[in-house]
């Protein structure tokens, strides 16, 4: 059995009886050409950015420390081991000096000139610092000065260009929109009226950029128009737009008081993956320092988080390209022994390809072995795959069960991107469970597509594989998915991945 581990939100789905309302063709039109205006494009992490310059100017001191090294003390001295101690050492210190001085934030990156006082006086500093250590230890002799100047003058040059070209590649990013964290407003009228303004202002310093304003409230105390914004539509549509354009930010500018109103709206926009905060400017009840995070100068209470996000993404992206590109090696001739029986079986095309639901609910293409007659084929999956249904063929049968025919979606993995090895086993656009769409079996399905779709989950080896023909079946598989999704790690991806094997050998109601 899984457990439902999704915070308070399982509560708040049993909450409301009936499943959320669909946003309506015509709103679901109009925001599809909001969206087209702005324009998204793939968003890079600023933490991720930070970290890998980090990394750099790292490797560029220690660089420069045995550069000189290399040129003046080896020649006369040899290679001392004192050298490979002290350079990573005041690397390592410099590094942290140049991130107490907060130059690893975008905004310094974006204007090397005016950090460029702090940049030197950190750099300085730990020169410094490094003299003294040498004076008080006694080291004179153990150091070159000349070895030290040099390092010196030849650092602060190195970092100088590299963060004038980490400039001009920030400034490229920006302007390609892909640093912004593109975010809405929920709630309008005069409670989001400071907020907007304290937040705008901080669009000056920062890469938040809002994008609009959603309220469900049509009258005077929701205006169309609020501080220079508009507003966009209603929590509805707000979930649809979030389906046509890249978002990563929503904001409630809400009172705590007004829960019940909270808990309806969180209802409908849990399922998507994008971070969600409270605005704290008009709440009464007050908290300590820490409880708050800050947007700007706006303190917001966090409320849910983007799943696998930051560094994350890339060790997960990592892991998939690297294993998944192992797996297609190794088996390579299992797959190639596969396509020689099912095109010696039964006439037709040796891959099937289907429409199946991907990350964010966009749609992808995912490729398997046919394992059904050519002029059967069910590439909706509208009707489920029963136990001795005529439309499988006799090679079918076998690979639909040992799940060999999912094999060639290492190739969504590994080239295609739209594929994880680990993660929701992706659903086909209209499958479903008894007669009813997944989506209208389970409050709150969707939610399962915050992260990207896998060949293998938590649900798969804990007994939910295969046929869905009862509502518990979808039940118990989204209670797993959901739960992968809140305690992720890449130990648990290895978990998973070890003990798939196992699972399919015990697979019983797979056809």
């Amino acid at each position: 059995m899984c457990a439902f581990a999704l915070r308070d939100m399982k509560s708040v789905d049993n909450a409301g009886g009936a499943p959320a309302a669909r946003p309506s063709q015509r709103s679901a039109a109009l925001l599809a050409e909001i969206a087209a205006d702005t324009t998204p494009t793939r968003a890079y992490s600023p933490i991720v950015l930070s970290g890998l310059v980090r990394l750099l100017e790292f490797l560029l001191i220690v660089a420069a420390g045995f550069g000189v090294h290399y040129l003046h003390v080896a020649p006369t001295w040899g290679y001392r081991v004192e050298y490979f101690i002290v350079i990573p050492g005041m690397a390592l210190l410099a590094v942290i000096a140049l991130q107490a001085l907060g130059l690893y934030t975008t905004q310094a990156f974006r204007a090397p000139i005016s950090h460029g006082a702090r940049l030197v006086c950190g750099w300085t500093c730990v020169f410094l610092a490094a003299l003294a250590a040498i004076f008080f230890l006694k080291l004179d002799n153990a150091l070159s000065r000349v070895w030290l100047a040099g390092w010196y003058a030849t650092g602060l040059g190195l970092l100088a260009a590299e963060r004038f070209a980490v400039s001009a590649l920030v400034r490229a990013l920006t302007q390609q929109g892909r640093l912004d964290r593109r975010t809405v407003i929920v709630g309008g009228g005069p409670a989001a009226e400071p907020v907007l303004r304290d937040l705008a202002a901080a669009q000056q310093d920062s890469d938040l950029r809002i994008l609009g304003i959603f309220d469900d409230r049509g009258d005077s105390r929701s205006p169309d128009v609020l501080a220079g914004y508009p507003k966009l539509g209603g929590i509805d549509d707000l979930v649809e737009f979030a389906r046509h354009t890249r978002l990563d930010l929503v904001i409630f500018t809400l009172p705590i008081s007004a829960e019940e109103r909270l808990l309806q709206m969180l209802r409908k926009l849990w399922v998507l993956p994008v971070d969600i905060r409270l605005a704290a400017h008009t709440n009464k009840l007050r908290f300590r320092p820490r409880s708050y995070s800050y947007i700007g100068n706006v303190p917001v209470l966090d409320v849910f988080d983007k799943p696998i996000a930051d560094w994350d993404v890339l060790i997960k992206t990592a892991f998939d390209k690297i294993v998944g590109t192992i797996c297609l090696v190794l088996l390579a001739p299992v797959m190639a022994a596969v396509a020689l029986a099912v095109k010696l079986d039964s006439r037709g095309p040796i891959l099937f390809r289907q429409d199946r639901h991907g990350f964010n609910n966009e749609k992808i293409e995912v490729y398997k072995f046919r394992s059904m007659y050519v002029d059967q084929l069910d590439p909706a999956a509208a009707r489920q795959v029963t136990r001795g249904d005529p439309r499988v063929t006799r090679v079918g049968r076998f690979i639909r069960k040992t799940s060999l025919d999912e094999l060639p979606q290492l190739f969504n993995v590994v080239f295609k991107g739209n594929l994880s090895l680990v993660g929701p086993r992706p659903h086909a656009v209209q499958a479903r469970a008894a007669e009813h769409l997944y989506d209208e079996v389970v409050d709150g399905y969707f939610a399962r597509h915050r992260v990207k779709p896998g060949l293998t989950g938590w649900a798969q080896i804990n007994g939910w594989r295969g046929e869905t023909d009862t509502p518990e079946k979808i039940q118990k598989r989204v209670e797993c998915d959901l739960y992968y999704i809140e305690n992720w790690s890449i130990l648990l991806d290895i978990y998973i991945l070890a003990l798939t094997p196992l699972a399919l050998v015990k697979a019983e109601n797979a056809y």
